[in-house]
């Protein structure tokens, strides 16, 4: 999905993408700082609630998982970066579970916007299931991207606005 940003008299196209990798801080964080990436928004997504709360959230009785979605010019970065980025800062292999936290809302999972996407995802895991990085198979969902709910304000740039970098896992 791609929408145009007008900056001045500027057009920029922007592509979105959207990722769970447990705790949505940790990867919000890492991918606000990589060039190419406009804009980032924590919230919930793939489950059957609408309007979730983050308190509703870690009931697990939702669906949703905690994710990032983000603005990027594909210009400057592509989705493969981005897919790297993704599979460097969590572990794929845990199922519902990243470090200490544990639920079905942090799962991973790839959100596609495109079929461009979804294929370059399938290609992605495909190549880190035959590298044998890890021991374990790559459990990250590859689904399409369902409405999207923003999390709370406090939860948006959380880590930088505590000052850290990253996350306990």
């Amino acid at each position: 999905m791609w929408y145009t940003l007008r900056v001045s008299d500027l057009e920029i196209r922007l592509e979105e993408a959207t990722f769970s990798a447990g705790c949505f801080w940790g990867i919000e964080e890492v991918f606000r700082n990589t060039n190419g990436i406009v804009s980032t928004e924590v919230g919930y997504t793939g489950g059957i609630t609408e309007n979730p709360t983050y308190a509703m959230v870690c009931t697990g009785a939702t669906g949703h998982a905690e994710a990032v979605k983000v603005s990027f010019d594909p210009s400057i970065v592509r989705y493969d970066r981005l897919l790297t980025i993704f599979f460097d800062n969590h572990n794929p292999t845990m199922v519902n579970r990243q470090g200490p936290d544990i639920g079905d809302q942090y799962r991973s999972a790839i959100f596609f916007h495109s079929l461009e996407q979804e294929k370059a995802a399938r290609e992605f895991v495909a190549s880190l299931e035959k590298s044998n990085r890890w021991k374990k198979s790559i459990v990250t969902q590859i689904v399409p991207a369902v409405p999207f709910f923003k999390a709370e304000d406090y939860h948006q740039q959380y880590l930088s606005k505590r000052g850290l970098d990253s996350c306990h896992v």
